[in-house]
């Protein structure tokens, strides 16, 4: 049953190497964006400061133990990853915030980390150490997970997931369900507790982001519908706005009569041949001019 166990748990070892491999990669999106804006604005750098500090104790707690050579593997690429990510926030970011993020670094990964191998070197000795170190592991595993609770609190005030990473809390989840299961087989409380958090908090950021991100686009689409435009109401001045019939000359009038075959005989209008004139039929004498009508 121990070789059995022993095989999964390399199983979950592996697969918790491969993802969290690509939540390492995950924040790339979030760098191309501060690399196309040129600033950090609306970013920050505890997850990645906290993260390089995790790896760096991982790596020490690794080498204190047996059989976890998979935890120094990914770690080991955790630590050169998150110094460029720390490198490049650090290139970008406003003044203010370079000064808070070199502060976290001293810290932690110098002040904190030199203190935890100075202090465990010197006051434990053997599986003790392995202990002390593996409990303080596990206090900064929760840190990682917690760390981009800030940005949860963001999301909920903002309303917004602009600044919500979604692949992070995703491959986080995932990657808290693999070292979960290989802590378990090796019976290594330090590596699958932490875990256990790093799942429900992965969850909760996923459930936001679908959550408000719904609300974004509701928005957007609220904003993009054109508007109603009203009927314009036209107000008619009668006195100002008089039309005027336009007055038929008797030309026009001798055409109206030809065309409708009709011979006029009047008093007033004297109908006769024209043999002078074969262009001329009809002659229209005092016809009266039409009297102009207003409208």
């Amino acid at each position: 049953m121990a070789g059995i166990s022993g095989h999964w748990a390399f199983a979950f070892g592996v697969l918790g190497n491969i993802v969290s491999f690509i939540v390492f990669l995950s924040p790339l999106p979030t760098f191309y964006k501060i690399y196309k804006k040129k600033s950090t604005e609306g970013y920050q750098s505890i997850p990645y400061v906290v993260a390089l500090f995790s790896s760096m104790l991982w790596i020490y707690y690794a080498f204190l133990k047996t059989n976890t050579t998979l935890l120094i593997t990914i770690n080991s690429f955790g630590v050169f990853i998150e110094t460029i990510y720390v490198g490049f926030y650090l290139f970008y970011a406003p003044k203010k915030a370079k000064v808070q993020t070199v502060k976290m670094l001293l810290l932690s990964v110098v002040g904190g980390f030199g203190a935890i191998v100075l202090v465990t070197q010197f006051l434990f000795k053997g599986a003790v150490r392995g202990q002390v170190v593996g409990w303080i592991c596990l206090v900064f595993s929760l840190c990682v997970f917690i760390a981009p609770l800030g940005i949860v609190r963001k999301v909920i005030k903002t309303k917004s997931v602009e600044y919500m990473p979604l692949l992070l809390s995703v491959f986080l989840t995932l990657s808290a369900v693999m070292w979960f299961f290989y802590g378990l087989l090796l019976k290594d409380i330090n590596i699958a507790a932490p875990n256990v958090l790093g799942f429900i908090f992965g969850i909760l950021q996923i459930v936001l982001y679908v959550i408000y991100s719904k609300k974004e686009k509701a928005i957007l689409k609220e904003q993009k519908l054109p508007e109603i435009q009203k009927p314009a109401v036209i107000v008619v001045d009668e006195n100002m706005n008089k039309k005027k019939l336009p007055e038929l000359t008797q030309e026009q009038i001798i055409d109206i009569v030809k065309l409708a075959g009709l011979l006029v005989c009047s008093d007033k209008v004297h109908v006769a041949s024209c043999p002078h004139d074969n262009n001329c039929g009809v002659k229209v004498e005092n016809i009266p001019k039409l009297q102009t009508v207003e409208a």
